[in-house]
């Protein structure tokens, strides 16, 4: 039974350090993509001045993003990006209006969409026509930072100028308490036009935080400038990520941690296993085999090794203390 046992554990040992090999090279790889089911919402709000009144209100922004399964395949997510910037004044307007229903005080400042396709893995853009169509061409990384963000540079997408711009690493720093990296994207006073058919310039200064693992933006502000060729400011923008989105962020990235890192330890643990496997296997097995050829060795082997005659063993029959008598004696031969 103990080398039967041996024999399991050992095969449980080659088991484990398949499983450790396939967890360092093959599922990280599988793991660590966006997925293809996305479908999320993200809410700001803040303060505006605009343009024709000059006067400040406070505003909500949305951005509902979805991805396009059917468009999608294993190395390449398609997003679908439906964003809405309305005024707020009362603090209790919908996600979004039209420019024909502005409700009470609610106006619709911006609304637009947009169609992207990133890498899974590295979330840069992905400019093939097989995924986006028609679709305006994008740069560098869109709407998610890569899997092991690293503390560099990164080109980001900015819709408004139509290229990518520097995301600038600026250090750690905790969000309710997670760790994060600081990226900082500074845009000042570039030509651009500002609105469908007017020229300007446009200044933005951009900060995100960054789970480190996921890329995935935790949190993010923007103070957003757009001013006229004459000097006249039409749109002056402070706005965030609601404090219900950042909580909403920060519980997802504690939920993706906790399984990005287990996939991560998971070679260790394997590996682990498969060594005390094989130690106990290898000593239930190798203790068995030693018993057995002592017991072939002692109890059926005559001394010059070999088998031993049956009519040549002692047999105390009769429980002499003096002698003991052969099997040819109580035969008579």
């Amino acid at each position: 039974m103990r080398k039967i046992i041996g024999l399991v554990l050992m095969g449980l040992a080659g088991f484990l350090v398949t499983t450790a090999l396939l967890a360092l090279v093959y599922v990280p790889g599988q793991v660590k993509k966006t997925p293809l089911d996305t479908d999320s919402y993200t809410r700001l709000s803040g303060e505006a001045t605009a343009l024709p009144s000059g006067d400040g209100a406070p505003v909500k922004a949305l951005s509902h993003t979805v991805a396009d399964g059917a468009k999608s395949d294993g190395d390449v997510v398609v997003f679908d990006t439906f964003t809405c910037l309305i005024t707020d004044p009362d603090g209790n307007a919908p996600d979004c209006v039209d420019d024909t229903n502005t409700g009470e005080g609610t106006k619709l400042v911006t609304a637009s969409t947009d169609r992207f396709a990133t890498n899974r893995k590295t979330g840069m853009a992905v400019n093939d026509q097989k995924y986006i169509g028609d679709a305006t061409p994008h740069e560098g990384l869109v709407n998610k930072f890569p899997f092991g963000v690293e503390k560099k540079t990164y080109p980001f997408w900015d819709g408004l100028l139509g290229r990518a711009v520097d995301a600038s690493f600026e250090g750690e720093e905790k969000v309710n308490g997670w760790n994060t990296y600081k990226f900082v994207v500074d845009v000042v006073d570039e030509p651009a036009e500002i609105s469908k058919g007017i020229q300007g310039q446009y200044s933005s200064l951009k900060t995100m935080w960054i789970d480190p693992r996921t890329g995935a933006i935790q949190k993010q502000t923007e103070e957003q400038k757009r001013v006229l060729e004459s000097g006249t400011t039409v749109l002056d923008l402070d706005f965030g990520f609601t404090d219900e989105t950042v909580a909403a962020n920060i519980k997802d990235a504690k939920a993706n941690d906790s399984k990005l890192g287990l996939v991560e330890k998971l070679p260790l643990i394997a590996g682990l296993l498969a060594l005390l496997s094989a130690a106990v296997g290898f000593f239930l097995w190798n203790g068995a085999r030693g018993n057995g050829d002592s017991d072939v060795r002692t109890g059926r082997h005559g001394d010059d090794g070999d088998p031993a005659r049956a009519d040549d063993r002692s047999v105390d029959v009769f429980g002499d203390d003096d002698a003991t008598r052969s099997r040819a004696d109580v035969t008579g031969r």
